[in-house]
């Protein structure tokens, strides 16, 4: 079976689909270009299909690679047989493959190696082939008797034989698989405490589950519990039982005066080589599984977190709150330039915190503020407190405020991005005008920060950092093209998730502009250095341009089909000014009227295609977040003394994790909903309920003061 008919089987896609997206990834294609400009091609295959299939190409591909490797190092050898070489082409997973290579792998010198060097390997077959017409082992070993090569005694000879005998059943491939799935089936993942000390792992101290049933979140507790040296962790399976295989597996004459060692080598193989690789093989394959499951949480935490709703057209006070240092203050316009900065201080004395007051007002006042922005950190309640009472404080102004998630905020302003941004704020000031930012526009500032430093994961500092950063960077770059970019005031780390797009292209793009002032026409950027036409077919189709001398400049209609949309317009009696006055109220009406099929093909685009273009001509410069519902915002704030069982409450989900959901209810310490709580029916994931920027109504089951736990209940609410 080749590559692409296994993509096919596996993905569930006709084989012109695969064939279709293999050519056009090789081409150099992006995911978003292909996901969104070649539907016809790929069948409509969405950016997640198109990753899924990207990632198992990648693998299926390095496998075939490492086949022939294999195939080139064993023949040098002198040992690939036509039947080897068609196990190792049957093999579907690199551990099976390295399996079957293990044996004629170089080996670092083993106790096998040693008595091999002894000559002690004719011994060794003749013991394991059973048939040997000698009256005693004595008989058979004395001839390796010599005192030269180190084998004095009988006794030597024969243990050295084991030795090859162990390592000759530990490398059979059969037996491996075999074990390996015993260990899957029927081994428990145990751990034990390493110290007498209580710890959060305290639930772990004595604990056992089923490998095939171990959750991910708690694999990943386990690990982090192991390298904190507070747990010792093992995977157990019944020794008996993997001993009985083994022996009926290599025990093929019972009657044979070699069984009895032969059976000893193979408890020896089990115990000294079997066991620990398979155990490290189970251990790693859970880990990697459960990395690969909490990367996945963090993959859909991000993409709703980065799809939020923008608040758009409000004047917003940034406030990124602090003990000793003070509360910086960044106030923003609607289009996110800084209007002023300060710091304020409200948990020193009475007399700072009306100072504090006199001094946001007096900003209010001056500058229109309509929204305060509260970063969720350090001091975060005691800054909500403020917030609210200065409100109260001003009932002319209509201002409200929303606790903003500050994840990634510290990481941002101290970068050489922020220094570049704003040359002339210190870092605490740069934090609080990012933080005033974020409800403008989330995407936009996110984008600034490394993933993985943004908090809607679990574990993520646990996880392969290279495997993180490829996956979360690929959700960043889907949102990214999914909403697309204002041409004329995108950051370059906003432009560089563009696709088609680097970074020494996007700094190139933030210098045109501003040496030639704004882009008129997406066909300037032909002119950018470094942007060729590759760069251009890529990328085109992302970036808009508002109040451009072509509205569809504005849409996310790509330029090789701007013929096809001039000529439907027409088609239909409309023109490029009905597109831009919104003008094409009944077009879809009209649409119905025809025969899609047959005008796509007049028109020389296929059906989703032309779809896609009557959509953006219907609504230029329209953004999907828009269809989100808007994050929440609060006047009044509570404690967690407030909060009483039963008491019916709204809130924002923050963050999605294997076992529940963490609600902000306005109360500075978020609520848990576990999984059990979040639906009358059976919930297999949180996932499938809510999801990170939800508004939620929930009810109070639990509040622990002391220990700060909010337990909820979506239930009967």
């Amino acid at each position: 079976m080749t590559i692409a008919e296994r993509l096919a089987s596996e993905l569930s896609l006709k084989q012109w689909q695969v064939d279709n997206t293999i050519a056009l990834l090789d081409e150099g294609n992006t995911i978003p270009f292909i996901s969104r400009y070649r539907k016809e091609a790929t069948g409509e295959l969405n950016d997640e299909v198109l990753r899924t299939f990207f990632e198992r190409l990648t693998y299926l591909r390095n496998l075939e690679e490492r086949k022939e490797d294999i195939k080139r190092i064993i023949g040098e050898q002198g040992k690939l047989t036509d039947e080897l070489a068609a196990e190792i082409d049957r093999a579907e997973k690199l551990s099976e493959l390295e399996d079957i290579y293990r044996p004629y792998r170089p080996k670092r010198r083993t106790r096998a190696t040693v008595a091999k060097e002894k000559g002690l390997e004719p011994l060794a077959m003749e013991i394991y082939l059973q048939n040997t017409k000698a009256e005693s082992l004595e008989s058979m070993a004395l001839p390796f008797v010599d005192v030269e090569k180190g084998v004095e005694t009988v006794e030597d000879a024969i243990n050295g034989a084991m030795d090859i005998i162990a390592e000759i059943i530990s490398d059979n491939a059969e037996h491996r698989k075999e074990i390996r799935s015993m260990f899957m089936e029927k081994g428990l993942l145990c751990s034990k405490a390493a110290t007498d000390e209580d710890s959060v792992y305290r639930n772990y101290y004595d604990f056992s589950e089923p490998v095939k049933k171990a959750a991910s979140h708690r694999v990943l507790a386990i690990d982090r519990g192991e390298n904190e040296q507070i747990l010792t962790v093992s995977v157990f399976c019944e020794e008996e039982k993997v001993l009985e295989y083994l022996k009926s597996s290599e025990i093929t004459n019972p009657a044979s005066i070699t069984a009895e060692i032969v059976a000893a080598a193979t408890e020896d193989a089990y115990k000294r080589l079997i066991q620990p690789s398979i155990e490290r093989e189970i251990r790693s394959e859970l880990t990697d599984n459960a990395q690969e499951q909490a990367m996945q949480v963090f993959k859909v935490n991000l993409k709703n977190l980065l799809m939020q709703s923008p608040i758009r057209g409000q004047v917003v006070l940034g406030l990124d709150p602090g003990y000793r240092t003070g509360c910086k203050v960044g106030v923003v316009d609607e289009t996110g330039k800084v209007l002023d900065t300060g710091v304020i201080y409200i948990t020193h004395s009475e007399a700072q915190k009306e100072a504090a007051k006199v001094f946001i007002k007096g900003l209010i006042k001056k500058h229109g503020i309509t929204l305060i922005s509260i970063g969720n950190g350090t001091a975060s309640k005691e800054t909500e407190i403020f917030a609210s009472e200065l409100i109260k404080e001003i009932p002319e102004c209509n201002t409200k405020y929303i606790i903003t998630n500050e994840a990634g905020a510290s990481v941002y302003s101290a970068s050489k991005l922020a220094t570049e941004e704003f040359p002339d704020f210190d870092v605490t000031q740069r934090s609080a005008i990012s933080i005033a930012r974020r409800v403008q526009d989330p995407l936009a500032e996110l984008v600034k920060i490394e993933p993985k430093a943004i908090g809607v994961g679990q574990y993520q500092h646990d996880m392969n950092q290279k495997r993180l950063g490829e996956v979360l960077g690929g959700v960043v770059e889907d949102c990214v093209n999914s909403v697309g970019v204002d041409l004329n005031t995108a950051s370059a780390p906003l432009l560089g998730y563009v696709s088609g797009i680097n970074m020494t292209i996007a700094n190139n793009i933030v210098k045109y502009r501003e040496e030639e002032g704004r882009f008129t026409s997406r066909t300037q950027l032909k002119k950018v250095g470094k942007l060729g036409p590759k760069a251009f077919e890529q990328c085109a189709g992302f970036l808009r341009i508002p109040g451009g001398k072509n509205v569809l400049d504005n849409t996310s209609v790509h330029p090789e089909s701007y013929d096809a949309a001039k000529s439907l317009l027409e088609h239909l009696g409309y023109t490029l000014s009905d597109v831009e006055n919104g003008g094409l109220g009944d077009i879809k009406d009209r649409m119905k009227e025809s025969n899609i099929a047959a005008l796509a093909e007049k028109l020389g685009v296929g059906v989703p295609t032309l779809r896609d273009i009557v959509d953006e001509i219907t609504k230029p410069g329209r953004d999907p977040r828009d269809s989100v519902e808007q994050p929440l915002l609060r006047e009044d704030v509570m404690s967690m003394e407030d909060l009483k069982p039963d008491m019916i409450l709204t809130g924002t989900v923050r963050n999605v994790i294997d076992f529940g959901a963490f609600v902000d209810i306005g109360v500075h310490q978020d609520g848990l909903v576990h999984v059990s709580q979040l639906s009358e029916k059976f919930v297999k994931h949180p996932m499938d309920v809510v999801s990170v920027g939800d508004i939620v109504k929930v009810k109070v089951l639990e509040v622990d003061v002391a220990k700060k736990r909010i337990s909820l209940t979506m239930k009967g609410v």
